[in-house]
């Protein structure tokens, strides 16, 4: 898992001060630049790093801390606290719109957009949402097909418009749904890098056209720290609006 390995490194650097009766400013200092040194190895970007660090520092060295009884389990719910205020507090749904919302689901070629799309309409037909998968990927062979078999084996209903045009495609698309019944209409756009003024133009049409409710930006998380590139390209034009990581069981750093 991604996350297993830098887990693992972290516990065994507070498990240290676990049980210890007394900590020095030196015992924290040395624990603090332990953990420092293991997200950094971890790829996690060091801005990041530095002001997880500072704050550690900040809360850790306080006498109420160095001069309690458990010290080292203080320290310990500090680290484990300030871990949950960096990945995040609080859990964030998806938009809908009164009528029918529709979701557009764009990133890099690879990323994994076509697996999400049936993701997430899996889960919203769970929560008794009717969705629909539509592709408007002209470019990857195969990819409606893809799609479409990934939907039948989701149990999924899908669409294939006719045309040959993202464009075109999405024209035919938004005129059949209007008679359907799905409520949540699911668009796979082809992968494009966030430099290839062309193809995010494209995808800028796709936008105004189809007016989705929310724009989901799929990236791969072995990308790395290039990842932050990629969504603030996309997000500097207004095409994405939340993020979703795929590939976090693999085995990178």
């Amino acid at each position: 898992m991604v996350f297993s390995g830098l887990s693992q490194r972290l516990q065994g650097i507070i498990g240290k001060l676990r049980g210890r009766g007394r900590l020095s400013e030196t015992d924290v200092k040395d624990a603090l630049k332990e953990i420092k040194l293991a997200l950094l190895e971890a790829d996690v970007n060091y801005k990041v790093v530095k002001e997880f660090i500072a704050n550690l520092q900040q809360r850790c060295m306080g006498s109420e801390i160095l001069n309690s009884l458990t010290p080292g389990q203080q320290v310990i719910k500090i680290v484990r606290d300030e871990l949950t205020s960096l990945l995040g507090t609080s859990a964030s749904s998806l938009n809908f719109a009164k009528g029918k919302s529709v979701f557009m689901l764009a990133g890099l070629q690879g990323s994994g957009k076509t697996t999400t799309t049936v993701k997430l309409a899996r889960m919203l037909k769970a929560k008794g949402k009717k969705p629909v998968v539509i592709s408007l990927d002209t470019y990857r062979p195969a990819a409606v097909d893809q799609l479409e078999i990934a939907a039948v084996n989701a149990q999924i209903d899908s669409y294939r418009p006719g045309g040959f045009k993202p464009i075109e495609l999405a024209k035919n698309a938004l005129a059949w749904t209007e008679k359907s019944e799905h409520d949540c209409l699911l668009f796979d756009t082809a992968g494009r890098m966030h430099l290839d003024e062309a193809l995010m133009e494209e995808l800028l049409q796709i936008k105004a056209l189809i007016q989705p409710v929310e724009i989901i930006l799929v990236l791969d998380a072995m990308t790395g720290q290039d990842a932050v590139n990629i969504a603030q390209g996309f997000a500097e034009r207004g095409l994405a609006d939340s993020v979703i990581l795929t590939k976090l069981d693999s085995d990178t750093r």
